[in-house]
């Protein structure tokens, strides 16, 4: 039976800012517009949480039933080790994705807010058919897409919205940025794993590209959103605040250009998600102050 502590390793910690930085910059746009409301933020950030390790418990479960994550560099994974039984990773993974759409089932009926229904509806499908079903869009190289869409616009506009129920041209930009971040996040992961994932057919976009154009990729998304900084820094001079995250993925585009596998390119995924954490808590204290 696994540990406690290979439960937490299990869930994939390094991805959390995945989940706590679209609310935390969410918020703080929601906070410059006098929308910010403090109990919406918190169930959004509850919510993100919880799918965030729904999907990383569904993503361990079904990788693992495959064999997948039989051989790999990275941290542990609970199916492919044998650390646990399937069976309990899948209950893990059902019940962080239930209790995230009963959470926002709850915060639905609290605001009235109907447009939440289809698009949690759409967040829970997403996770669980990312490595789920015969055909996961997983493997056919959507996985950065997905990452983009779900923890960069959707996790990101939706907690502006959720609370000001408005959008504006730097909420998109801000979305923009956390999407190319989180996508970094996972185009890391994926590169390190590019021989192993190629070994079993799991067509991952960096096994489609290749680890020189992964490469490039990456270093292409880590520096999208400084770009954003520039612009949003016209409007709002004190969000230039979030250049002091580019301290943080110097050295990763380094690693990352220069060659970097398997475990240098886990402390690559750790900064990169860091970086993302980093500029969101200074983009979104630079809005609410805005």
């Amino acid at each position: 039976m696994a540990t406690l502590a290979q439960w937490i390793e299990g869930a994939r910690p390094r991805t959390l800012p995945n989940a706590v930085a679209p609310i935390i910059v969410g918020s703080g746009a929601a906070y410059g517009v006098d929308g910010f409301v403090l109990w919406r933020a918190l169930a959004a950030l509850g919510i993100a949480l919880l799918l965030i390790l729904g999907v990383n418990y569904a993503n361990d479960y079904s990788d693992g039933i495959r064999g997948t994550d039989t051989v790999r560099t990275g941290p542990l994974r609970l199916v492919g080790s044998g650390a646990a039984k399937p069976r309990q990773v899948l209950f893990a993974a059902v019940g962080c994705l239930a209790l995230g759409g009963l959470g926002g089932a709850v915060v639905t009926l609290l605001t009235q807010q109907w447009w939440l229904i289809p698009f949690g509806l759409f967040c829970i499908a997403g996770a669980w058919f990312y490595t789920g079903s015969k055909r996961p869009y997983g493997y056919a190289g959507f996985g950065e897409l997905a990452v983009f869409v779900f923890f960069g616009l959707i996790a990101t506009l939706g907690t502006v919205y959720l609370q000001a129920e408005r959008i504006s041209g730097i909420d998109i930009g801000c979305a923009v940025a956390v999407g190319c971040f989180s996508s970094a996040v996972l185009v890391a992961n994926n590169l390190r794993d590019i021989e192993t994932d190629a070994n079993v057919g799991k067509r991952t976009l960096a096994v489609l590209l290749g680890a020189r154009d992964t490469r490039f990729l990456y270093a292409a998304l880590v520096t999208i959103p400084f770009f954003i900084t520039t612009l949003i820094g016209l409007r709002n001079s004190a969000a230039l605040a979030g250049f002091v995250a580019i301290l943080l993925v110097i050295l990763p585009i380094r690693i990352v250009l220069r060659g970097g596998t398997g475990r240098a390119l886990v402390g690559v995924l750790r900064d990169t998600g860091l970086a993302l954490l980093v500029w969101s808590v200074a983009t979104g204290v630079a809005l609410a102050l805005g």
